[in-house]
């Protein structure tokens, strides 16, 4: 699966350092980064260089549930060019293994881990978004 990234503004190499960035956060149980575990569902960067991500955890009874989007947004934040970043956490869809990446597969395999194990757990919640938007409440 491959995490859409919307770039809207006009910096055409500024989708490959988010990306490159979201690849260096990962799950500290599943020792792969998030991009390629799935857990990116879009990215959008708005005109003035934004960044907003959507994302999911494999378990809404993740124990680091609250570090790891933290961890998503200052990565972000740290892109050059990029003026802010907001993460937004959901719980639907709901994250299966199927939305691995084939090279985060493969590293699960070589690791001895059974991604096929792997699948949806937990009850559905509701969104809760980190880090700034930008807008005025």
């Amino acid at each position: 699966m491959t995490t859409p990234i919307i770039n809207n503004s006009n910096d055409a190499d500024l989708p490959r350092k988010v990306t490159e960035a979201l690849r260096t956060v990962t799950d500290p149980e599943i020792p792969i980064n998030l991009y390629d575990l799935g857990l990116i569902y879009e990215v959008v960067i708005d005109p003035e260089k934004r960044i907003a991500a959507t994302m999911t955890l494999t378990t809404p009874n993740c124990p680091v549930a609250e570090q790891i989007p933290q961890q998503v947004r200052r990565a972000l934040e740290a892109v050059d060019d990029a003026v802010g970043a907001e993460v937004r956490l959901v719980w639907e869809p709901r994250w299966s293994a199927e939305m691995m990446s084939e090279d985060a597969k493969l590293q699960m395999e070589m690791a001895g881990i059974s991604w096929s194990d792997l699948g949806p757990r937990g009850p559905s919640a509701t969104g809760l978004t980190i880090g700034r938007s930008g807008r005025s409440t």
